[in-house]
C-alpha cells in the first residue's frame, strides 16, 4: 500500500507539472509599440495621402483599430506614467512634463514615483522577461533607472529624445551615449532602424519564453532628421520639415513591420498580443505633424492632443478586421496585459484600467468607460459619453457634442448650461482631491499651452 500511495504521489505531482508548464507556455507574448509624438491622420490607415503605412494599417487589418483611443496625458512623461502604471498619473502627481528640477522640488522626486508598480515589474514577478528598447523618460536619477522598475534588459536612454544619428560616449541631452545592460552597444547608424535591430534580438533571444517588449520608439519627435533615402521618396512635398516628418514615419512603420515578420518567422504570432499607440498627439508646431480631423495637438486638452492611434493584434485570439468605437483609453493597457498573464486585480493592486479583451470578443456587451478625467498643468477635461468639457483658467468652460462635432468647433457649454454645470462640478470633485504635482515644469509652458487653445489647426488631409 505505502508503494502505491507514493506512486499515486508521483504521478499527482508529474500531472500537476506537466499542466502548470502548459499554463506558463499558454502565456501570452506582450509587444507595446509605443511612437513618439506621431499625428492621427498620418496613417494611410487614418486617410493620410502623403505617408504610407503599410505595416501599421496591416496591424489593424488583421487585429482591432480602435477608433476613440485616447492617452491620460498630452505630453510624454505623464503619458507614459499612466501608460506603464495603468493607473491615471494626476492620482499620483506624475501630471507634469518631466524637466530641470524648479525652484521648492526636491530632485529625489523627479520621476515616476517609487510608490508606483510598472507593468514590467508586475509582469517580471509572473515568470516574463521583461525588455525596454529605446525611450524612457520616467526619471534619469539612478533610483528611477528602467533596470530598476522591473525591466530586465534595457538598451535605449533615459531623457526625452535623441538624435537620430549620433550618440557620443560623453555625450549630453540628445547625443548621449546609448545604455545597455546586455552587451556593449553598438554605434548607431539611423536609431530607428538601430532600435528596431534590438526588437528582433529581443524576440529572437526570449522567443522560448514568455516575455513583455516595450519598443519605445522616438519617431517622429524631434529632432527632424532622416536618411538620405527616406526623403527621396517623399522630394514631391515642398515643405523641408514635413518633407522630414514623412521620411521619419515612413522609417518607423518599416521597423513595425520587421518586428511582424519577425514573429512571423519564429511562429510566435498566435502567442503574441501587439498593442501600437503613440504617447500623445502629434506637436504640429514643432514637427509638421497633423492630427485632422481633430482640433489641437500635444500639450493641450483639445482632441488632437489625447486622441491617438491605438490598435491590437493577436492572431487567432482577436477578431480581425475590427473597428471598435466606444472610447478606451492607455491606462487599460497594463490592465489587460496583467490578467491574460493570469494576475487578478484585489485591493492590492493598484490598477485603474479595464482588462479589454472581453469586450473585444463579446464576452461582455457593455461599455469599457462611462466617463475619463484629464488634468494637465493649466487646462483639465472631462468626457462623459459624447460630451467633452474643457476647462481653463482665462474663459468660461467649453462644452463639445463629439457625436455631431469630433473636430470640436462649436463650443455649445451656454446653449446646454445643466450639463456643462453637471460635468464641471464633476470635474471640479474629481480635481480637488488628486494630490500635488510632486514636481513642476517650467512656468513658461503654462502661457505657451494657453496660447496653443487659440491657434487654427488643419482639420483635412494634407494633399500629396
Amino acid at each position: 500500500m505505502k508503494h502505491i500511495s507514493i506512486l499515486l504521489s508521483m504521478i499527482s505531482f508529474l500531472s500537476f507539472s506537466e499542466n502548470t508548464i502548459a499554463q506558463v507556455k499558454e502565456k501570452p507574448n506582450f509587444i507595446l509599440i509605443l511612437a513618439d509624438d506621431l499625428g492621427f491622420a498620418d496613417l494611410s490607415l487614418n486617410g493620410s495621402k502623403q505617408i504610407h503605412t503599410p505595416n501599421i494599417d496591416r496591424l489593424a487589418e488583421n487585429g482591432v483599430n480602435f477608433t476613440n483611443g485616447y492617452v491620460s496625458a498630452p505630453v510624454c512623461s505623464p503619458s507614459r506614467a499612466g501608460l506603464l502604471t495603468g493607473r491615471n498619473q494626476v492620482h499620483f502627481g506624475h501630471d507634469n512634463n518631466l524637466a530641470e528640477v524648479q525652484p521648492g522640488f526636491d530632485e529625489k522626486y523627479n520621476g515616476l514615483p517609487l510608490t508606483e508598480t510598472t507593468i514590467a515589474a508586475r509582469l517580471k514577478k509572473q515568470g516574463y522577461v521583461t525588455g525596454l528598447i529605446g525611450k524612457w523618460h520616467l526619471g534619469a536619477e539612478p533610483y528611477f533607472h528602467p533596470l530598476k522598475r522591473g525591466f530586465d534588459e534595457m538598451w535605449g536612454y533615459t531623457g526625452g529624445g535623441h538624435d537620430y544619428f549620433v550618440a557620443e560616449n560623453d555625450g549630453n541631452g540628445y547625443k548621449c551615449p546609448i545604455e545597455c545592460n546586455y552587451k556593449t552597444p553598438q554605434p548607431i547608424t539611423y536609431i530607428t532602424d538601430d532600435k528596431g535591430d534590438e526588437c528582433i534580438d529581443f524576440i529572437k533571444r526570449h522567443k522560448n519564453e514568455p516575455f513583455f517588449l516595450f519598443a519605445s520608439f522616438n519617431a517622429p519627435h524631434a529632432p527632424m532628421q532622416a536618411t538620405k533615402e527616406d526623403l527621396e521618396l517623399f522630394k514631391h512635398i515642398k515643405d523641408k520639415k514635413r518633407r522630414t516628418y514623412c521620411a521619419m514615419v515612413h522609417r518607423l512603420d518599416v521597423n513595425v513591420g520587421r518586428i511582424i515578420k519577425t514573429l512571423e518567422k519564429e511562429g510566435l504570432e498566435e502567442s503574441t498580443l501587439i498593442v501600437f499607440l503613440s504617447d500623445n498627439g502629434g506637436p504640429c508646431d514643432q514637427n509638421a505633424s497633423v492630427n485632422a480631423p481633430f482640433n489641437g495637438q500635444k500639450g493641450i486638452l483639445l482632441e488632437g492632443g489625447i486622441h491617438v492611434p491605438f490598435i491590437m493584434k493577436w492572431k487567432e485570439k482577436l477578431p480581425a478586421g475590427k473597428t471598435f468605437n466606444d472610447p478606451v483609453i492607455s491606462i487599460d493597457i497594463a490592465r489587460t496585459f496583467f490578467e491574460l498573464a493570469g494576475g487578478r486585480v484585489t485591493s492590492d493592486i493598484k490598477l485603474e484600467g479595464v482588462n479589454l479583451i472581453p469586450f473585444l470578443t463579446g464576452e461582455m456587451n457593455t461599455k469599457p468607460h462611462n466617463s475619463f478625467n484629464w488634468r494637465f498643468t493649466i487646462s483639465a477635461a472631462i468626457r462623459e459619453g459624447n460630451w467633452k468639457l474643457i476647462r481653463l483658467p482665462d474663459r468660461l468652460p467649453m462644452l463639445f457634442d463629439l457625436s455631431k462635432d469630433i473636430s470640436e468647433q462649436n463650443d455649445v457649454a451656454l446653449d446646454h448650461l445643466e450639463q456643462t454645470k453637471s460635468m464641471l462640478k464633476k470635474l471640479g470633485d474629481w480635481d480637488v482631491v488628486q494630490p500635488h504635482p510632486v514636481f513642476l515644469e517650467g512656468a513658461q509652458w503654462k502661457a505657451r499651452q494657453l496660447k496653443l487653445y487659440d491657434e487654427k489647426y488643419q482639420l483635412v488631409q494634407p494633399e500629396n
